[in-house]
């Protein structure tokens, strides 16, 4: 790949050098601050040979290119008669940033920094609940059996103390402290206070009347409570001694936030919690078919959008309140239309590669993971992806004249998550699946009939390089070893902390497995060591990323946080430098955990094999909790 070529694409595809306000680059991608994104040509960016996926967020038009970042950043900077970098930007690079910075964009970040990382708490009370269903109505269980209420103690607990989860991951994402926001929850949701609140009198507090509500399975009310209250902690410490802080910021912060959230907050959030709640109700009342066919059919755009983010807290709010959903059946719909129309392009093409792919990535779409098939396939060939929207609308339809309903928050909307639409009522089950069998057959159909153009028909068509989540798209950087026989890599655990999916991650780079596979790690230490024995290729000038490379030629990265590049080496620590020989163990880095997470950034830390074109799996330990030099993954040669 000639870099000094793909940079000049890239700066055309860009907008031209006049469109570049500022342009730096973090561990594995190009970060521009453009004057105006409409005039990036993303589509055609995307499928440009060496670029690995193109992402807008926060603002900053994102271009993935790999391990190669800096050679083709020297390059794009050579070709500009200016510098326009952060470290050169006048005025101050972070005020241009905040004064760019989208609301709707910083909402649906906010929003799906919350909801991601409790999905499976949720998920997981939301199946058992669904299990009880399912065994209470073959008969096999007894809803008056301590066993029933055991087990839907267990189901309900995560719903009924959803504030105080809530809490914990809102503040977490606000930079605020965690287990003040969780006492803030507790406090509202304290058993003295729901039994004075319960009876539906207003009460007092000091004079100030508080008004009557329950918080139990509630969102909105605790989210804009920890908002607030998130302002009040960090003012209250900018004036504390620091001698004082740990006693007078959390006891300040609840003396406010408590009786405030009683008295306004909590009573507000309610209105609006149950104002969102009933007016979806009305809705799928009142036009249900209209409704079910608008998001039925647009469902896969706001996923792509990331608008999607925004109606969790209308799910959640439903479920806790109504006891049900309308929402999570038309993206199952939309998600079983993505595995149909990449079923069709399997049926139309002549090509045995892309029928291959088409099969498997379909296959994996009607399972509830979709990107393989939307990205990789359906919209890759353009008119599939139309046909999927149509299949998600007709089978949307179906499911708006049967009133599906779903009962249990699901993580994946496919196949394995059926047991939420099990009811007293059996036959929302069946109605469930036959729109499910509806939206694959309706996609397909139309795939097979509207056609497509396949470049290259009579001969061997590779996998998309370009698009997220097909295996040949996990990484575009050339092997260090790329000529040796790959081997398996046990990799061990650079981080002390919890063992995260990559999922889990809030950046599609990672989340979609564009920049390859492993896990991540929410650190409980910080310290950074080595996972491998080999040499570190590079470390980037913020600290915040190390690739490595191992003995045996596993290319690796580590990148501590997200967006973490922006604060340019504070809080960071490195102990070694590029070049430098390291065995597992081996102290990398050092980081002030506390200060990134209370400047506002996460510090989940994926841990991936970027060279995956050379492995044919990643197989986890099997550890939810790790120490640094526990056994995480294996790459599988």
């Amino acid at each position: 790949m000639d870099k000094q070529q793909l940079s000049k694409d890239i700066l055309k595809l860009v907008g031209g050098e006049e469109n570049i306000d500022q342009v730096t680059h973090c561990m594995t991608r190009l970060r521009f601050n453009l004057n105006d994104n409409q005039k990036a040509d993303k589509a055609t960016l995307k499928n440009t040979p060496g670029v690995m996926g193109v992402m807008e967020n926060g603002g900053q038009f994102q271009v993935i290119i790999g391990n190669d970042v800096p050679i083709v950043y020297n390059a794009l900077v050579g070709n500009m008669s200016k510098s326009p970098t952060a470290d050169n930007a006048s005025s101050g690079a972070s005020t241009g940033e905040k004064k760019k910075r989208n609301p709707i964009s910083a909402l649906f970040d906010f929003i799906s920094g919350m909801f991601t990382p409790i999905l499976p708490a949720i998920t997981g009370a939301g199946m058992i609940k669904g299990i009880v269903a399912i065994l209470v109505a073959v008969g096999w269980l007894s809803d008056t059996s301590s066993t029933y209420i055991i087990l839907s103690a267990i189901g309900d607990g995560a719903f009924y103390f959803l504030p105080i989860i809530l809490a914990i991951s809102a503040a977490r994402k606000l930079g605020s402290n965690m287990y003040i926001a969780a006492a803030l929850a507790a406090g509202i949701m304290h058993p003295t206070i729901t039994a004075l609140l319960a009876d539906g009198h207003n009460s007092s507090f000091m004079g100030i009347t508080v008004i009557a509500a329950t918080y139990s399975s509630t969102v909105i009310p605790i989210v804009l409570a920890v908002w607030i209250a998130s302002y009040v902690e960090k003012a209250v410490d900018r004036v504390i001694h620091a001698s004082l802080k740990l006693l007078i910021v959390p006891t300040v912060t609840l003396l406010i936030m408590v009786p405030l959230t009683l008295m306004t907050v909590g009573p507000l959030g309610t209105v609006l919690g149950n104002g969102l709640s009933g007016g979806i109700s009305w809705l799928f009342d009142n036009m249900s078919i209209f409704a079910s066919i608008l998001i039925g059919g647009t469902m896969s755009l706001l996923i792509i959008t990331g608008m999607h983010y925004a109606l969790l807290p209308i799910v959640v709010g439903s479920m806790t309140t109504l006891g049900y959903d309308f929402i999570i059946p038309l993206m199952f719909a939309a998600n079983l239309a993505q595995g149909g129309a990449a079923f069709g392009v399997g049926l139309r093409s002549k090509n045995a590669k892309t029928k291959s792919l088409a099969y498997s990535t379909g296959l994996t779409a009607i399972m509830g993971i979709t990107e393989p098939a939307m990205y990789g396939i359906n919209m890759k060939f353009k008119k599939p992806f139309i046909a999927a929207l149509s299949g998600g609308a007709i089978a949307g339809a179906f499911m708006g004249i049967f009133n599906v309903k779903s009962y249990v928050i699901t993580g994946l909307a496919g196949l394995p998550s059926i047991a939420a639409f099990v009811s007293p009522a059996i036959s929302t089950l069946i109605y469930a699946l036959v729109g499910g069998l509806i939206a694959i057959v309706a996609a397909a159909i139309i795939t097979y009939f509207l056609g497509f153009q396949e470049e290259n028909a009579s001969e061997p068509v590779a996998a998309p390089v370009a698009e997220p989540a097909t295996p040949a798209a996990t990484t575009s950087a050339p092997a260090v070893t790329e000529e040796a026989k790959a081997q398996d890599e046990q990799v061990f655990s650079p981080i002390t902390g919890e063992v995260k999916p990559l999922s889990e991650v809030p950046d599609p780079a990672f989340s979609e497995e564009i920049m390859g596979k492993g896990f991540a790690i929410q650190p409980s230490e910080g310290r950074v060591v080595s996972p491998i024995n080999g040499t570190v290729f590079s470390l980037s000038k913020s600290g915040h990323a190390i690739g490595l490379v191992s003995d045996t030629g596993a290319e690796m990265l580590i990148h501590i946080g997200i967006d973490t590049v922006k604060l340019k080496g504070q809080f960071f620590s490195p102990k070694v430098q590029a070049g430098a020989k390291v065995a597992v163990g081996d102290v990398l880095m050092e980081f002030d955990r506390e200060q990134i997470e209370k400047a506002g950034y996460t510090t989940i830390t994926p841990v991936i094999i970027t060279n995956m074109h050379q492995y044919e799996s990643i197989e986890s330990a099997g550890r939810t909790t790790i120490k640094e030099k526990d056994l995480l993954f294996t790459a599988k040669a």
